[in-house]
């Protein structure tokens, strides 16, 4: 598409119908939508630092809905953030879709200074190149999953095994073998505390970036689980929890969200079993891919420095590729007070935020 046929988008706010029938809409999006645009996300995040908007931008082909976060801050004013969108059918489209977006801002005279984007476009330079000719300005990404590993699970269970690596296969069969059981438990706080605590015993024995609160992991898991799109997966060992994994669905994917274990286990294989159930499972719920959600980038993935090298090691056993996508970008409206922004304004205000709630800005 060249720059003469770029499409005309207009945006808005959704409607009552929209919002109550949000996950339908936002699963059938371009791009089949993403579990951060969901309406369980938007009820983690609302009041929890962010007001929660939900934004349809519309053309004559297709309407994109999308979770908008916004921050309003003295001075600088709202900033606003498309999580894991704008949801485009190209990348042509991103700039035309932010200008319908800059136009409501403007007409709201909502003061907005800044829109954060990250949609997910697989990274080259080629995409780098048409956003920064947009005006967009790359930004320090946000999210774990800007690079990960994604299996495709639209086969048959078999195919799909005989697909992932050697070691992977054989690590599943041997704990199969070996009576190793993974067991799907119900939501509740019995399974929010149990895979909390080896999520923490993870973190302490591999030095990974600290938790969030477990009050936000239970309201997160929750969420996802009452609407019916949170699993549980556990393995015992000697009676207590030794590996646990909490799986998404939605739409047609699936996303590995969190996990943990003990260390020094005596069950080979256990990880790798854990998640072929999961995988299994989300076979059944109807999902064509498996995000892992969270490598390092495909340029470090056999960098054993990079802090994610041995969690990247696990994942793409079962997926050799790497997805880098192109992460975060700025669309500014106000450059003056963009510059306030990244003179230090936001490592101020993230730092007071954290000191005032005791959690992570974004």
């Amino acid at each position: 598409m060249d720059t003469a046929t770029l499409r005309e988008f207009t945006a808005r706010f959704a409607t009552a119908e929209e919002t109550d029938n949000w996950d339908k809409h936002v699963t059938a999006n371009p791009n089949g939508g993403n579990m951060l645009q969901s309406d369980a996300y938007a009820a983690v995040k609302d009041g929890n630092g962010w007001l929660v908007r939900r934004l349809v931008i519309e053309t004559a082909e297709y309407s994109s809905y999308n979770l908008l976060l916004e921050k309003n801050f003295p001075v600088l004013g709202r900033l606003w953030y498309l999580i894991k969108g704008p949801d485009a059918e190209s990348v042509e489209d991103i700039k035309p879709m932010l200008d319908a977006v800059a136009t409501l801002a403007r007409e709201r005279k909502l003061n907005v200074f800044t829109v954060k984007i990250e949609p997910d476009v697989v990274e080259s330079p080629e995409v780098a190149a048409q956003l920064e000719a947009a005006g967009l300005v790359k930004a320090p990404n946000i999210q774990s999953n800007d690079s990960t590993a994604i299996l495709d699970i639209r086969k048959p269970s078999n195919e799909v095994l005989r697909s992932i690596s050697s070691r992977a296969r054989n690590a599943v069969r041997r704990a199969e073998r070996e009576g190793c059981e993974v067991i799907q438990e119900e939501a509740g706080e019995e399974s929010y505390k149990k895979l909390y605590a080896l999520m923490q015993n993870t973190v302490n024995a591999k030095g990974a970036m600290p938790l969030r609160s477990y009050d936000y992991y239970a309201k997160f898991w929750n969420e996802f689980s009452s609407r019916g799109q949170g699993h549980f997966f556990f393995v015992y060992e000697e009676g207590q929890p030794s590996v646990g994994a909490f799986v998404i669905n939605y739409g047609s994917k699936a996303t590995y969200k969190d996990g943990g274990s003990t260390q020094n286990r005596k069950q080979y294989g256990d990880s790798h079993l854990t998640q072929w159930a999961a995988i299994q499972r989300m076979q059944e719920l109807g999902c064509v891919e498996y995000d892992f959600c969270g490598t390092p980038s495909a340029a470090r993935i056999k960098d054993k420095t990079h802090p994610l090298y041995g969690m990247g090691l696990f994942k793409t056993s079962f997926t050799k590729t790497v997805t880098d996508f192109v992460g975060c970008y700025d669309f500014v409206l106000s450059p003056l007070r963009y510059k306030l922004w990244l003179k230090g304004g936001e490592k101020v205000l993230r730092r007071l935020e954290t000191m005032r709630t005791g959690g992570q800005f974004y």
